[in-house]
C-alpha cells in the first residue's frame, strides 16, 4: 500500500457517486463527510486490503480499480468502485471471514470503526442512509450469488 500521486479526493469523491454498486443512499453531503473522516490510500496489484481472519478494524470504500474477495483462497467475488469490503466484519463486529486483494491498482478510502460509529452517533440520519445501502447490497450480493447456484 502506499499514499503517493493519485487522482484528487474531489475526482474520486465524484467517481463513489456515480458507482454502479454504490451506496445507493448516500447524499452527497454524508459521501464528503465519510471521505474527510478517511484516509485516501492507493493498492498496487495483489496487495491485501483485508485478510481473512485478521483483527482488521477497517471498512474500505473502493472509489478505482478492482479488488478480488475469496474465502480460504477460492475467489468468491469481485467488487469496484463505489462499493465496500470490510462491511460484513464491520456489521457483526467481527474478524473478516474473506480475503480482498487488489487486481489491479486500486483507489481507496480507509475508516476504522470507532471513526464511523463516532459518525453515525455525531449524524445519526448519514447512519440510516449508510445501513440502509448496505443492506440493498449484501441483499444483490446474495441475490447474484443465488443466480450462480442455479447453473
Amino acid at each position: 500500500m502506499s499514499i503517493g500521486t493519485r487522482p484528487s479526493q474531489e475526482q474520486l469523491l465524484a467517481s463513489l457517486q456515480t458507482a454502479k454498486n454504490r451506496l445507493q443512499y448516500l447524499s452527497h453531503n454524508d459521501w464528503t463527510l465519510l471521505v474527510d473522516h478517511a484516509k485516501q490510500v492507493t493498492f498496487k496489484k495483489g496487495d491485501v486490503l483485508i485478510q481473512q481472519g485478521s483483527q482488521s478494524k477497517m471498512l474500505y470504500v473502493i472509489a478505482a480499480g478492482k479488488v478480488n474477495v475469496s474465502i480460504s483462497g477460492i475467489a468468491f467475488a469481485q467488487i469496484g468502485p463505489g462499493e465496500i469490503c470490510g462491511e460484513m466484519a464491520f456489521l457483526e463486529d467481527s474478524r473478516p471471514s474473506a480475503t480482498a486483494t487488489a487486481e489491479e491498482e486500486v483507489q481507496a478510502f480507509r475508516i476504522e470503526w470507532p471513526k464511523l460509529i463516532e459518525l453515525f452517533e455525531l449524524f445519526p440520519h448519514l447512519g440510516s442512509r449508510f445501513y440502509r445501502s448496505l443492506a440493498v447490497n449484501l441483499s444483490r450480493r446474495l441475490r447474484e450469488q443465488i443466480v450462480l447456484k442455479k447453473r
